[in-house]
C-alpha cells in the first residue's frame, strides 16, 4: 500500500509550523520556508495568498483539534453540574500538551508553534492567534470566574492568563531544562504536575 504523496500546500504548512516555531513570524523568512517545501513564492501566494495568511492557516490548522477537545470537556463538564476549578484546569492544559503525548515528534512540534505564536512579541502575530483560540478559551475563563465566586472577576482573569503563558512556554519549550524528578521529561508527568501547580495557585493566590 503506497504512502499518501504530501501535496504542497501541506508540506508548506508542516515546514511552516516548524520554521515559525523555532525562529518566531519575523525570524522566519518565506523563502527560508519554500526551500525547505522544495516550493517557491508562487506557490504560497497561490495557496495562501501571502506570508501572514500561511501563517493564519497553520495556525488553524494548530488549533482546531485542541478547540475541538478543549469544547467537548468543557460542554461534558458542564453537562455535569457546575465544574470544579481543578476539573477546568485540566481540561483547558491537558488537551495543550496532549498533541505531544498522542504525536511524538511531530506533536512536539506542533505544540512548540502554538506556543511560540500565542505570545509572539508582536500584537499583531498575538491577534492572530487570538482569532482562533478566543471562542473557547473565553468560555473557559467565565466558567473559571464563576467557580471561583470568592475571588473577583479581575483576579480570576488574571490568573487565566499567566495559565496561558505557563502553558505557552512549556509547549514552546522555553523554559529552562529541569530535572527529570519534576517530570519535564514526561508530558503525562508534566500535565499532573503542571495542573497541580495551577490548581494550587488559583485556590491560594487568588484573593479579592
Amino acid at each position: 500500500m503506497e504512502t499518501p504523496v504530501e501535496t504542497t500546500r501541506e508540506r508548506l504548512l508542516n515546514v511552516a509550523e516548524q520554521r515559525f516555531g523555532e525562529g518566531g513570524y519575523e525570524g522566519t523568512s518565506l523563502r527560508a520556508i519554500t526551500v525547505a517545501a522544495a516550493a517557491n513564492i508562487a506557490a504560497v501566494n497561490y495557496h495562501f495568498g501571502s506570508k501572514e495568511a500561511l501563517l493564519r492557516a497553520a495556525v488553524a490548522r494548530a488549533m482546531a483539534p485542541v478547540n475541538t477537545e478543549r469544547r467537548r470537556r468543557l460542554e461534558q463538564l458542564e453537562a455535569g453540574g457546575s465544574p470544579r476549578p481543578e476539573e477546568l484546569i485540566r481540561a483547558f492544559v491537558e488537551p495543550g500538551l496532549e498533541l505531544v503525548l498522542r504525536h511524538g515528534e511531530r506533536g512536539a512540534v506542533v505544540a512548540r508553534f502554538i506556543g511560540r505564536i500565542a505570545f509572539d512579541p508582536s500584537r499583531r502575530i498575538r491577534e492572530l492567534y487570538a482569532a482562533e483560540s478566543d471562542p473557547v478559551e473565553s468560555r473557559y475563563l467565565t466558567a473559571l470566574q464563576q467557580a471561583l465566586p470568592q475571588a473577583s472577576p479581575d483576579a480570576v482573569a488574571f490568573g487565566f492568563v499567566n495559565m496561558q503563558g505557563l502553558l505557552a512556554l512549556h509547549q514552546s519549550q522555553a523554559l529552562a531544562p529541569a530535572p527529570a524528578a519534576v517530570g519535564t521529561d514526561d508530558p503525562g508527568k508534566l500535565a499532573e504536575n503542571l495542573v497541580t501547580f495551577l490548581v494550587a495557585a488559583f485556590d491560594h493566590g487568588l484573593q479579592s
